[in-house]
């Protein structure tokens, strides 16, 4: 036989192992990591501020597709000067306490993160120019109880419209409100503010950014205009971002781009109950598989209202927001 092996040889029939590096299951344990928090998310990179300095940073390989979204309280290692050019790692997303989500549609299986750690959503609507959306501000009011977050209904444009017209709809579900107008004082929305984390939802031209630079007058927040035609406003958030409040309480808010759709896929009629403690115990006798909605049989809040124990306008503002999970015109 020719050739440089014979049929005794092993290496005739055995393949050269590769030159690699045994696995270990042993991973960095980041004893030098540093805490910071997510203050917005821009193609990849995010800007965080650790001891009071503006990192930017990016995610360790190790997080996967761990999402990471603004509000997020994170470890990181590197370079945390802030200086031009640094870069720093993600490599940690601590526990989140609030999760604020949606979904692009009703049917859309996929639920998106909107922020994290959020304590209060401020559902904030023009009261004209453009004209109020309370499909869009029952749906915002749905996702606040589903991630445990308190609402707030703030009012912009009062100089244009009565207010009344609009508090009338939410009176009886309990929700507080603020009112402001173009120009006016904001001193109310900063007590209500203060000392919280806030996070600003409203569909584009409702005033958010106005307020935002009202409230932080160094945000400097591009401020958009209605088009008369369409009455609809026009982007001029395009990504969330977390400001600082001034001021010895503190606080922060979190400007969020302007919203057209806000699916609820995601949100069960059970914690939707839940965040109405005085309904849910009068839903305890309730059929197993009752949605709470108008159309249900041997419901118990129908049973509560004829007994008189529930209040009327209360059920049915609830059924509203029930009904508004599944109603395509917002």
């Amino acid at each position: 036989m020719s050739g440089r092996y014979s049929t005794h040889d092993h290496e005739h029939y055995e393949r050269p192992r590769r030159h690699t590096r045994p696995r270990t299951k042993d991973r960095p344990t980041y004893d030098d990591a540093v805490d910071g928090v997510v203050v917005t998310v821009d193609r990849g990179r995010f800007t965080l501020l650790v001891d009071g300095a503006t990192v930017m940073a990016m995610k360790a390989r190790p997080l996967g597709r761990k999402g990471v979204v603004v509000g997020d309280r994170v470890r990181v290692v590197g370079d945390t000067s802030g200086s031009d050019g640094s870069l720093a790692r993600i490599v940690e997303v601590r526990e989140r306490e609030t999760v604020l989500r949606r979904t692009a549609d009703d049917d859309d299986p996929v639920e998106r993160v909107i922020v994290s750690n959020a304590s209060q959503l401020v559902v904030v609507t023009a009261l004209a120019d453009p004209e109020p959306r309370p499909r869009l501000i029952d749906r915002a009011l749905v996702a606040a109880y589903d991630a445990g977050m308190q609402p707030l209904l703030c009012l912009t444009k009062a100089d244009l419209r009565d207010p009344e017209t609009l508090l009338v709809t939410y009176r009886s579900l309990g929700v507080p409100w603020v009112v402001t107008q173009r120009g006016g004082d904001v001193s109310e929305v900063r007590e209500r503010l203060a000392g919280r984390t806030s996070v600003l939802v409203g569909h584009s031209g409702v005033g958010k950014s106005t307020l935002v630079n009202a409230l932080v007058p160094d945000a400097h927040r591009e401020v958009g205009h209605v088009n008369a035609v369409t009455g609809r406003g026009r982007h001029t958030s395009t990504s969330a971002y977390m400001l600082a409040l001034p001021g010895e309480q503190g606080g922060w808010i979190i400007d969020t781009p302007g919203i057209r759709s806000f699916g609820l896929a995601h949100v069960e009629p059970e914690h939707l109950i839940g965040a109405f403690p005085d309904l849910d115990e009068m839903t305890e006798d309730c059929p197993r598989g009752c949605t709470h909605g108008g159309d249900e049989p041997e419901c118990g809040l129908d049973e509560a209202v004829a007994d008189g124990q529930a209040d009327p306008v209360r059920v049915s503002s609830f059924r509203r927001l029930l009904a508004a999970r599944s109603a395509s015109d917002y």
